[in-house]
């Protein structure tokens, strides 16, 4: 049973079973075809367009607009699918309102930007829905690679060296392929499901092996891995959690909110998972606001993000801390934990009130204790089982140009490597550029 669940004021069955799925149905309902057709119109096919400028991956989008404009949704989806094999979950969690759209002319003009997020939605889902793999594999170059880690970044690189007729095994510490988008993504920006389909869909394209149960450090080693192949990539993702250090945090009630998303992902029956009354996470990014927002979903009566800065600083977007205020989720900024109070389980938080000084936090000495019977902890992931001999930056993987380590035959990629923003859509880049490189390597 997870931590937590045995204190008093978290059970199950919050909610009737019909609201709980209302509650986690899709946040962005698909377009119909003429909706898409409405919403392509809109673009005005910028030469240099800034859109494809702010995509990590470099999607041409005013072309695939065009494309879906002009009634061929599959074509659109192969021009997306190019620069980014993951591009219909990349449509759903991309935070396109600080990216794409955010840079569209018609946000700029307007206010109201063309949706291209929902936009690659529909083309990908069309394409996809047929079964078919829009690309073939090349010749066998003989050449092996493996990859550790089957997150974004990882399916990304060995889904391109594939095509590039390499062949592949991936290996992943969990049950299941997909890192953070099968165990670490809001359930309701992904159902039915879509993250095992869209690995599925992937894998299609043959010359990949997937093992799972398997980590760097419990049955792998960096030297076994570079004797057997030619080329290694990790992207091995951050699995430690950073601690509150503050009294009381190891009491029931208190736990990871990565966890909690990922026990919620993998949960057949969620009105079956137990959840508090009153509920406080720690934190201001996008683990914070999934969690957050989830537990609402769930039937929380009291929901509050504390987040130690203000609300121009708290890396979770606009649009996600509007989501989240919009569930009914209280927003405190300007507010950090001292101790969390309780006995056999949770009872309360202290919070004291801080101020900015030379960029720096401090406290004001002024607190506020907010009753709680469950805490979240979302004040970010460490690097956790990186392995010895390859060198850090700033507590990641150091990588000079397309993810190379500063050991001979390792790349590196996605949330473990240093320099980039901590996104899908990044980790799919950089896992796309190191399998270009690595391709170059085995093949000069």
């Amino acid at each position: 049973m997870a931590q937590g669940h045995q204190a008093s004021g978290i059970v199950a069955g919050r909610l009737p079973e019909e609201e709980i799925a209302a509650n986690f149905s899709d946040l962005h309902a698909p377009y119909a075809p003429h909706e898409a057709a409405v919403a392509a119109d809109r673009c005005y096919f910028c030469y240099d367009a800034p859109c494809t400028t702010a995509c990590p991956t470099d999607i041409d989008i005013p072309l695939f607009i065009r494309q879906i404009q002009s009634g061929q949704p599959e074509g659109a989806a192969r021009t997306i699918l190019e620069q980014n094999i993951l591009g219909g979950m990349c449509a759903r969690v991309c935070p396109t309102e600080t990216l794409c759209e955010e840079a569209c002319v018609r946000e700029t003009a307007e206010g109201k930007p063309v949706e291209i997020g929902r936009l690659q939605r529909y083309a990908t889902d069309t394409l996809m829905a047929q079964g078919v793999h829009p690309f073939t594999r090349a010749a066998a170059t003989g050449k092996r690679v493996a990859v550790v880690g089957a997150g974004p970044a990882g399916l990304s690189c060995a889904h391109r060296l594939a095509m590039l007729g390499h062949d592949v095994t991936v290996y992943d510490a969990k049950p299941k392929a997909g890192g953070l988008n099968e165990f670490g993504i809001a359930a309701y920006k992904s159902t039915d499901e879509f993250a095992a389909k869209e690995v599925d869909w992937l894998l299609q394209i043959g010359g990949i092996a997937i093992e799972t149960g398997k980590a760097l450090g419990a049955g792998l080693s960096l030297d076994g891995l570079s004797a057997d192949h030619d080329a290694v990539f990790l992207s091995i993702g951050l699995g430690g959690v950073n601690a509150l250090r503050v009294a009381g945090e190891d009491l029931p009630g208190a736990r990871d909110a990565v966890d909690f998303i990922a026990e919620l992902r993998q949960a057949d029956d969620l009105g079956a998972l137990p959840v508090g009354r009153n509920v406080v996470v720690i934190g201001g990014g996008m683990t914070a606001v999934d969690a957050a927002v989830q537990a609402k979903l769930l039937g929380a009566e009291n929901v509050t993000i504390a987040y130690r800065r203000g609300r121009e600083a708290m890396p979770a977007s606009r649009f996600e801390q509007d989501l989240a205020a919009s569930k009914g989720v209280k927003l405190m900024f300007n507010v950090m934990p001292v101790a969390i109070q309780g006995g056999d389980a949770v009872t309360g938080i202290e919070l004291e009130y801080t101020e900015v000084v030379d960029g720096r936090v401090k406290g004001t000495g002024e607190t506020v204790t907010l009753a709680a019977d469950q805490v979240f902890k979302a004040i970010g992931q460490t690097l956790d089982g990186a392995p010895d001999g390859v060198a850090l930056d700033g507590g990641k993987i150091a990588v000079t140009g397309a993810g190379r380590t500063s050991v001979a035959g390792v790349w590196a990629g996605g949330d473990c490597a240093a320099g980039g923003e901590d996104l899908t859509v990044t980790a799919v880049a950089e896992g796309r550029d190191a399998a270009m490189d690595i391709h170059s390597a085995l093949m000069a």
